[in-house]
């Protein structure tokens, strides 16, 4: 079923007491992004095994790395995380010695983080298990079909932006 063919087959609300046969679930764009999603989440522990660190934790990370010195709310809306996970993801990340936290001197109530020498040695180390777990997850794949996947992911994370209970203050996606 394309998602032409669901959107036309989904629109009205069933009439009630009119036979409603339920949409499989492997018919389901959410339900299949989820299931990708943990998919990934295996791969990636499959290979990153030994760093103890996880997929929004190597996000943070990367964040870090090309914005030292990010407040938390901003570090937050980066990686799609509310302010209280975003602080608690950071907070243990300082416990594992990845990352500082300092004061703003600017306004001592924001918070500001940056990578550890050890937080840079590792992000750098779990670069290749990273790719290794990104690969292995399209590379059933054709290059050229890669490519549309992920430019309709991308076209679909912004689209929807504000519709996420941590959106990005710039919804435009970058490289």
């Amino acid at each position: 079923m394309s998602i032409t063919t669901f959107q036309r087959s989904h629109r009205a609300a069933p009439k009630p007491n009119e036979d409603v046969t339920p949409m499989p679930l492997w018919r389901r764009p959410g339900y299949l992004i989820r299931r990708l999603h943990q998919i990934h989440g295996a791969l990636f522990a499959q290979e990153c095994v030994g760093f103890d660190i996880t997929p929004v934790q190597y996000a943070v990370l990367t964040t870090l790395a090309q914005r030292p010195d990010c407040d938390q709310n901003t570090l937050a809306q980066e990686v799609g995380l509310d302010r209280t996970n975003a602080a608690d993801v950071v907070r243990r990340l300082a416990r594992q010695g990845l990352v500082v936290r300092r004061a703003s001197p600017q306004d001592r109530r924001r918070m500001l983080a940056r990578l550890t020498p050890r937080g840079q040695t590792i992000l750098a180390a779990m670069q290749g298990p990273m790719i290794r777990a990104q690969q292995r997850l399209i590379d059933t794949l054709e290059p050229a079909e890669r490519e549309r996947f992920v430019a309709t992911l991308l076209k679909l994370v912004d689209a929807t932006n504000n519709s996420s209970r941590a959106p990005r203050r710039d919804s435009t996606i970058e490289d």
